[in-house]
C-alpha cells in the first residue's frame, strides 16, 4: 500500500479463505504491530492467542449463531483476551490492538475479520475452554485470518458518510 488511506480503503472484512496456510512470519509481524498498540498508561491489558488447530477453529465457528462462520475456512485466528483488572479502558485498549491486527493483515496481503465474543451468549465460555484461557481474563474478540477467497470492493471515498463529521459543534 502506498499510503495509510489506501490501506484503510482496501481493508474489508473477509469471511471466506483459501486453504493456503498463513506463514508464521506474517503472524509474527501482525503480533508485533498489535503489541505496539496504544493503551491507557501503557498498561497493555491485552494478550493474544494464535490458533491454527483446525478442530479448534471449526469449533469456534459455533461460538455464535451468526457472525462466526468464517472460522469454517480460516486457517488461523488470533484471540484477543484482556486483563480487566489493569485498567478501566481495557475494552478500548483491546479494540485498538485488534484493529492493529486487522490493518497489519491487510498490509501483509491477508484477509481478516473481527468476531465479537465479549457479551455474546456462550461465545466467551467456548473460546476460553478451547484455548485454555484463565477465568480472570476476558475475551474481547477473535480475529479470523487467511488468504482471501472472496473479493470485496474498496471503499468509495466519494460515498463515505461525511455527514457524520462535525466541526466545533454537533
Amino acid at each position: 500500500m502506498d499510503s495509510f488511506i489506501e490501506l484503510c480503503r482496501h481493508r474489508r472484512s473477509i469471511r471466506t479463505y483459501s486453504h493456503q496456510p498463513v506463514e508464521q512470519d506474517k503472524i509474527d509481524y501482525m503480533l508485533r504491530c498489535a503489541l505496539m498498540a496504544p493503551s491507557s498508561k501503557r498498561t497493555n491489558p491485552w494478550e493474544f492467542i494464535v490458533v491454527r488447530d483446525e478442530q479448534k477453529l471449526r469449533a469456534m465457528a459455533g461460538c455464535r449463531t451468526y457472525g462466526s462462520q468464517m472460522f469454517l475456512t480460516a486457517p488461523a485466528a488470533i484471540v484477543v483476551a484482556v486483563d480487566t483488572s489493569l485498567s478501566d479502558t481495557w475494552m478500548a485498549d483491546g479494540a485498538i490492538a485488534a484493529e492493529h491486527l486487522l490493518l497489519a493483515a491487510e498490509e501483509q496481503g491477508l484477509g481478516a475479520c473481527w468476531c465479537q465474543v465479549y457479551q455474546r451468549e456462550g461465545a466467551e465460555e467456548l473460546v476460553k475452554s478451547l484455548c485454555g484461557i484463565p477465568e480472570d481474563r476476558t475475551v474481547l474478540c477473535v480475529v479470523s485470518l487467511g488468504y482471501k477467497d472472496e473479493e470485496r470492493k474498496d471503499y468509495d471515498l466519494d460515498k463515505l458518510p461525511y455527514s457524520k463529521i462535525h466541526n466545533e459543534k454537533y
